[in-house]
Parts: C-alpha cells; sequence; structure tokens
C-alpha cells in the first residue's frame, strides 16, 4: 500500500521524466571526455596536488628516455603566463604515421588514452608510466597545449585546445638536435586556482636527480627569474647523505650496491645516525613506492641475515639477539629498483607486488652487505652495538606495553579519567579532538555534539619523541592518555583495526605555543602511528584567526587575505584619489592601483625588516632600465650594488676574490687577502618587486612615488590627495594609500586577533572549530615521505646547528611572530 504522499511524489517524478530508467540515459564517455568530466580519476584531484601532478606526468616521459639511456637533461620552466614547459634531449616523440591509426604517432599518443611504447617493452625496457594516459591527460586538462619535436632532421609542431588537435603536425626547419619540448596551460574550466608551486616542484625534481645519477634536471621560474639545476654525480648516495645532513652519523662511509640480476636493476645505499626511527624510502623505475612492496621486505630480510651471520661470527651477542626492527633502528635508506613489468595496487602505484623482486634485492643485497661488513670491520662493530642497544631497549618497551596492559585490565576503565568520550559506537563517524589546555578543553567539552565529538585536553607540552626511545615515550603521561584513547597501539604494536576514531584532529592555539605543541603532536604520530596518517585519519583544526563584530553582527575570518580583501573594499567604497591635477582614479581603476600597491608592500616590508633603506636602495637603480639591484657588497667600509649575478662576479673576480667566496648563498663570507673582510646580501624580494614596479608605471607613477616626504609643511605641498565623502587626506607618498584605505574600512568595525581557543566560549568553538557544516579542517599527509623526515629531524633532533640554520634560512618569511 502507497500513502498519497508518496503517490504524488511519483506523479511528480513521471511528470518530470525522473522514473525514467533506459539505455538512452546510459552515456559513453570516451577519451578526452570522460578525462574532463571525471579529472579526479586520473590525476587524484583538482587542487594543488592535481596541478602539479601534471607537471610530473610530462616529466615522467622524459625520465622514462633518460633510464632507456637516451636523454642527458630535462628542463623545466614555469611560465609568467601560467603556463609550463618540459623539454628534454632524448629521441622525440615519433611523428611517422601510425600503422593502424593512419594519422601522425604524436598526435595519437597526444590525444588517444592508452597510446604509448610501453606496452610491447620494445619501446622502453622500464618506465615509470605504464598505462599510457599520461601526457594524453595533460593535454585533456589544458586549455592549450603545444609540442615541439627535434627528430628525423627536422622540428616538428603540433597544438591543441582541449585535447583537441587545433593544428596539424608541421614540419619545419631542419635541426640536427633531438628531443621533446611540451608546453601546456592548465584549463581555468578545471583547476580553480592555477598557480604553480615552485618549492614543490623543486623537491621532486632533485629526488628524480638523485635518484637518476648523472642526468641534469634544470628548473626555472621566469616569474621570479629564478632557476637552480639538479645533477649528483654519486646518486643514491648523495641523496642518502642529504637526507642525514641533519644529524649525526654513525658512519661515514655509505654502503651502496648497484647490481643487475634477471632483468632487475637493483640500487641500494644507506647510512646510519643516531636517531630512534627508521627511515627506508623505496622506488620502482623513479615511482616512490611508499607502501613499500615487495622490494622493502627482500631489503630488510637480506639486511637481517648478513647483520645476523656476522654478528654470530663475531661472537657479539651475549645477552640478546638483535631482530631486523632492531638493526633498522637510524637507519636511513634508498631501495630503488628498475623492473620491465612491475605490478603495482592500483594506478596510485604505491606498493610494488612482484614476487620475483623479493628474492632477486635478497641476494644483491646480502651479498653486497656481507662484503662490506668484512671490509670495514669498525663500521660494522658500530652497526652490531647499535642493534644490541636497540634490542635492550625494545625489551624495556615490552616490559613496559605489558605493565600499562595490566595497569588497564586491572582498572574499571582503561579509558584516561580526562577524556570527554562520545555516545556513538559507530567508529568512522566519531572524531576525537586533542585540545591544548583545560581551559580550551572545558569549552570544547560544553560547545561539542557529544553524540560524535569526544575530546582529550592535553596538558603542556608532550615529550619530543624524536629525542627519545620507546620505554621513555611510553612513560610519558600526556602521550599514555593520547595511546589509550585512540588505541591502536604504537611503533610495531600498531594495528589500525583497533582504532576508536574515524578522525583524530588537533586543536591548538594560534600562537607559538600552540605551533609548538602541535608540532610535537605531528612528531608523535609521524613516528609513532605513522599509519593514522597515511590512511588519512589525523587532521589539523583551523580556528577562526579574526572575530569581525559590526553592531549586532558577528563573523569569523579564517585568514589574514580575506580580511585585507574586505578592509580594501570598505575603504574603497566612494573613494577618489588625485596625483594634483594631472589625474585623478576611482572605481576599478584605483582598486587596480590598490592591487599593485599590496603586491609592492610585502617585498617592501620584508626589506625594510632586512635593514635595507628603500631610498638608497631605489637610488641605485640601472639607469638604461631601471631594474633595482639583487645584491649589495660591503668591501673596505664601502658598499657596492649590483642587479645582476654576471655582473657581481666580474667584480668580485676584478679585485682576485676566490671563486669560494662569491658564493651569493652565503651572506657572510671572509676574502682571502682582505683585513677587513666582505659580506655579500642578495634580495630576492628584488625580484617581485621589479614586477610589481613594471604595473606601477601604467599609473604614470614610478619608485620614487613610494618613498615618502618626512614631513608635510608650508613649503612642500602633498603630491597625493584621497578624498572619501567630505574626508580629505592629504599623503606624502602612495605607500601611505594603504594604511589610510585599511583605516577606513575599520571604521564601524569591532576586530579581534583570537591567539588561544581559551579566548572562545563553547558557542563560539563550536561555530567556528567544530560544526562539522561550518568549520575547516586539514588532513595531515606525507607526500614526499624522505623529505618531511628530514624536516622533522631538523626540527625536532637533537642537532643544534641544522635547526639553527634552518632558522636563520626562513626568519624572514615569518608573517606573524608571536612575541
Amino acid at each position: 500500500m502507497v500513502d498519497s504522499e508518496d503517490q504524488n511524489q511519483r506523479e511528480e517524478k513521471k511528470v518530470n521524466g525522473l522514473d525514467e530508467y533506459t539505455g538512452k540515459l546510459v552515456r559513453v564517455l570516451e577519451g578526452i571526455e570522460a578525462v574532463r568530466k571525471r579529472p579526479a580519476m586520473y590525476i587524484g584531484d583538482t587542487g594543488q596536488r592535481g596541478l602539479h601532478h601534471l607537471v610530473y606526468e610530462v616529466v615522467d616521459n622524459a625520465i622514462d628516455e633518460a633510464m632507456a639511456g637516451f636523454c642527458e637533461s630535462v628542463r623545466v620552466t614555469l611560465h609568467t603566463d601560467g603556463s609550463v614547459s618540459v623539454a628534454d634531449d632524448g629521441r622525440g616523440i615519433p611523428v611517422d604515421l601510425h600503422p593502424t591509426e593512419q594519422r601522425s604517432t604524436l598526435e595519437v599518443i597526444m590525444t588517444k588514452l592508452h597510446a604509448g611504447a610501453k606496452f610491447e617493452g620494445r619501446g622502453y625496457k622500464v618506465s615509470g608510466g605504464l598505462h599510457g594516459v599520461g601526457v594524453t591527460v595533460v593535454n585533456a586538462l589544458s586549455e592549450e597545449c603545444s609540442v615541439e619535436v627535434h627528430r628525423d632532421g627536422h622540428v616538428w609542431h603540433q597544438t591543441y585546445q582541449r585535447g583537441i588537435v587545433s593544428s596539424p603536425v608541421e614540419k619545419g626547419e631542419p635541426s640536427s638536435l633531438t628531443g621533446t619540448t611540451t608546453t601546456f596551460l592548465p584549463d581555468t574550466e578545471i583547476f580553480p586556482v592555477i598557480k604553480f608551486e615552485y618549492k614543490i616542484l623543486q623537491k621532486r625534481l632533485q629526488e628524480l636527480a638523485y635518484l637518476n645519477n648523472g642526468l641534469r634536471i634544470f628548473l626555472k621560474d621566469e616569474r621570479e627569474e629564478r632557476e637552480e639545476e639538479f645533477y649528483y654525480e654519486g646518486g643514491i648516495v648523495d641523496f642518502v647523505q642529504y637526507l642525514n645532513k641533519s644529524g649525526a652519523v654513525l658512519h661515514e662511509k655509505v654502503f651502496v650496491c648497484r647490481r643487475e640480476l634477471e632483468d632487475v636493476f637493483v640500487e641500494v645505499a644507506f647510512q646510519y645516525g643516531d636517531s630512534y626511527t627508521e627511515n627506508v624510502y623505496s622506488y620502482v623505475n623513479n615511482i616512490n613506492t611508499i607502501e613499500g612492496g615487495t622490494h622493502v621486505s627482500g631489503f630488510r630480510t637480506a639486511l637481517t641475515r648478513a647483520m645476523n651471520q656476522y654478528g654470530k661470527k663475531q661472537n657479539a651477542f651475549k645477552d640478546v639477539i638483535p631482530s631486523g626492527e632492531d638493526f633498522r633502528e637510524g637507519i636511513t635508506a634508498i631501495v630503488s629498483v628498475r623492473v620491465s613489468e612491475p605490478q603495482f595496487e592500483g594506478q596510485t602505484k604505491t606498493k610494488l607486488g612482484n614476487g620475483e623482486v623479493d628474492g632477486i634485492v635478497m641476494t644483491v643485497v646480502h651479498d653486497a652487505l656481507g662484503k662490506f661488513l668484512e671490509e670495514n670491520p669498525s663500521t660494522a662493530k658500530k652497526i652490531i652495538h647499535k642493534g644490541i642497544i636497540a634490542a635492550e631497549a625494545r625489551e624495556s618497551a615490552r616490559k613496559a606495553r605489558e605493565l600499562t596492559r595490566r595497569k588497564g585490565a586491572l582498572t574499571s576503565s582503561s579509558l584516561p579519567g580526562k577524556l570527554r568520550d562520545c555516545r556513538t559506537k559507530d567508529m568512522e563517524s566519531s572524531e576525537l579532538f586533542l585540545v591544548e589546555g583545560d581551559s580550551a578543553g572545558g569549552s570544547a567539552d560544553s560547545g561539542r555534539n557529544s553524540e560524535f565529538q569526544a575530546v582529550l585536553p592535553l596538558r603542556g607540552k608532550i615529550l619530543n619523541v624524536e629525542k627519545a626511545r620507546l620505554p621513555k615515550v611510553l612513560a610519558n603521561e600526556e602521550i599514555g592518555h593520547i595511546i589509550t584513547a585512540i588505541g591502536v597501539g604504537v611503533g610495531e604494536d600498531e594495528d589500525p583495526t583497533k582504532r576508536r576514531y574515524g578522525k583524530i584532529v588537533i586543536m591548538t592555539d594560534a600562537d607559538v605555543d600552540g605551533s609548538h605543541i602541535r608540532t610535537l603532536l605531528l612528531t608523535f604520530f609521524v613516528r609513532q602511528m605513522r599509519r593514522l596518517i597515511e590512511d588519512g585519519h589525523i587532521y589539523v583544526a583551523q580556528p577562526p584567526l579574526y572575530r569581525v563584530r559590526q553592531k549586532k553582527r558577528t563573523r569569523y575570518i579564517n585568514a589574514d587575505e580575506e580580511l585585507r580583501q574586505e578592509l580594501m573594499e570598505r575603504g574603497l567604497e566612494g573613494a577618489r584619489l588625485a596625483c594634483g591635477s594631472e589625474w585623478e582614479l576611482e572605481g576599478d581603476r584605483l582598486e587596480e592601483l590598490v592591487e599593485v600597491l599590496n603586491d609592492l608592500d610585502d617585498p617592501l616590508q620584508s626589506l625594510e625588516r632586512r635593514g635595507v633603506d628603500i631610498k638608497e636602495l631605489f637610488d641605485h637603480r640601472e639607469q638604461e632600465t631601471s631594474s633595482l639591484p639583487v645584491f649589495r657588497i660591503f668591501m673596505d667600509g664601502k658598499e657596492f650594488w649590483f642587479t645582476s649575478r654576471e655582473t657581481l662576479n666580474d667584480f668580485i673576480r676584478d679585485r682576485s676574490v676566490t671563486s669560494e667566496s662569491s658564493d651569493p648563498e652565503h651572506e657572510d663570507v671572509e676574502g682571502n687577502g682582505n683585513s677587513s673582510g666582505f659580506k655579500i646580501s642578495e634580495f630576492h624580494e628584488v625580484r617581485s618587486l621589479n614586477k610589481a614596479l613594471e604595473k606601477l608605471s601604467s599609473f604614470d607613477l614610478d619608485g620614487a612615488d613610494l618613498i615618502s616626504v618626512e614631513e608635510l609643511s608650508d613649503d612642500v605641498e602633498a603630491r597625493f590627495k584621497m578624498t572619501i565623502g567630505d574626508e580629505s587626506i592629504d599623503l606624502t607618498g602612495i605607500r601611505d594609500i594603504l594604511p589610510a584605505v585599511r583605516r577606513r574600512g575599520e571604521k564601524g568595525l569591532s576586530i579581534t586577533r583570537f591567539k588561544g581557543l581559551g579566548e572562545m566560549d563553547a558557542e563560539e568553538l563550536w561555530e567556528t572549530t567544530m560544526d562539522p557544516e561550518r568549520r575547516i579542517l586539514r588532513r595531515v599527509r606525507i607526500d614526499e615521505a624522505a623529505e618531511a623526515d628530514r624536516i622533522f629531524r631538523i626540527l625536532m633532533g637533537d642537532q643544534v646547528e641544522p635547526r639553527r640554520n634552518f632558522i636563520e634560512q626562513h626568519a624572514l618569511e615569518v608573517q606573524n611572530l608571536d612575541v
């Protein structure tokens, strides 16, 4: 029986055709159309991660050429219009007529999915891309794409728009070169933000250069006039040394073995440090297999067997025999294999499944490591001793865990008393908030939805687990509460199936102490509950930075940029700017000028923080080009300014300064034979400053207009005047426009900058940070495990010098310093 309401709904669906489900509703998406309709299936997402994945797909094709022995250099260029070019000197994509498609092979590869030379094993013996979709997907998701091929004695061109051919393959001028250059502009219909991050690409390209010794990779950013070359003759040996640079090492000589066995090329390098964590990074055909696989298991088996055999032979084991885990404590290892037919777990390629690779890697590493230990007895002794110490610590940790379990079994409830648990039994929908301090914990407890949200207040800063072995970690009360509440265990005992909550959310204050606590918690999760991060269960809450009240209305703002934009819009409403009798701006044109001034403001403030006098900087502009100087040298009590690295180097050579001291990357360098020494400073901010000044010129303004007159008087008239309603403001320079607009934008508003969660009451905390409908949570991911581990060791490890260098290098990037 159907009630009347259901019957009415069915009648309505019939009228609208919503109940019709026939074959004509089934749409078949093919090729380019399928990629554009569901881009996340091919590149993961359409955010920053997916955007940069486009570059990786094209670069991987060039790397495949390098692995095949046909490519010596790869150049990646970020253009000012948002496009990217990837050029290699490989063989060049074939342009001849495809035998079955009856069109140029270049066009087939660029426009047809699953078209490539990697299926038959003849074009490439090994390769990273096995599905033949990479460059086709890039083409499909690009507003414009062009390919230039040097091959067969000529240059060949073809262009595309959103994956569709817009011009035929054209034969150009003669060329003796070989290689392919692909230039693409990501499509704004697919990607909401098109802004390539230099540092993201830098890390990946550097990693590829390490994995392919002898290959030169260049990264150029035309937006910032910046270029780097990555070239490592030592390959993965250099990679290991780079990763261990931030800590003390147990032995200087890096173990390395390279050997091809049964058509599998195995390359392994490792070195021990003084840390307590295992850092093994694995690659298959240059693909980072973050979940490991058979090549990693083969390496671990070989390491354990070789160490145990050597230790027993030397009669080194007395009371305890180390396990494989003990021998891996403090190791930094790179395991790289090249396999002709790798079997991955899906397109994500995060775990290798080829069974035969296990035995091959084990044989190669075991043979080489046995020889290494015999030839380096002092190093072998140190490694064996470290394994024994680790085994003793592991035994202590086992006893501590057993004691913890027994204590939990004897109490009425094994959950920590401070935990305010939720009621739901549905683990996936439940959330645990790790909250800094009892005050914020109280607000969170009162404001939460107790049906699915649990709160665990943390007192003070937890133990830095980077500097502690497991027994000390388990003895820490606050960490003990976290371990018990989450339920998965730690280290080798970590079992994600025992997880009690779907989301674990770190919620700390927006000040220095809050950032420190958040970093300590992340260090703990990375080192002791890494699977929770890898499986996507760890989040960081983002409380609002500002509360804005206007009469009875209250709003919350999450970012400085959002507040700045609002104040600009309010401040410019009805405003006019006059430059004497020369011109007057209002409306959109005035907004454009303010945007340019905003672009100028950050680099100018950064330079002033570094002690640079802006007027002096502009006084040393190059006369012909009006470019500002990038380098400054203090020598013999005098200062010299240079607009390019070339002129700087010429100056240094003319004064017979050593090449070592001419490195502009060093802020302070002592010159040989120069009693007073000299200091070189490089101002990276000038590059973006020069670009903003070019935009400023369209308003008939230049750098001189940025310099404010110290004080207006009867003799000195204000050149600029801003009129807002009945109010008229005299301005000594155009830099004064921004603060004037901001002050007007703030009128009528009460703006509160939050630093602590305790400043919010329960209702505010719920509305801004805990309500699933309105909050912002950031999922913690480890996209670059090797670099993440290196940064954790720098910031949280025992070595002071690397941390000091890191702080000095990045100090000027700080935006909000809480002192």
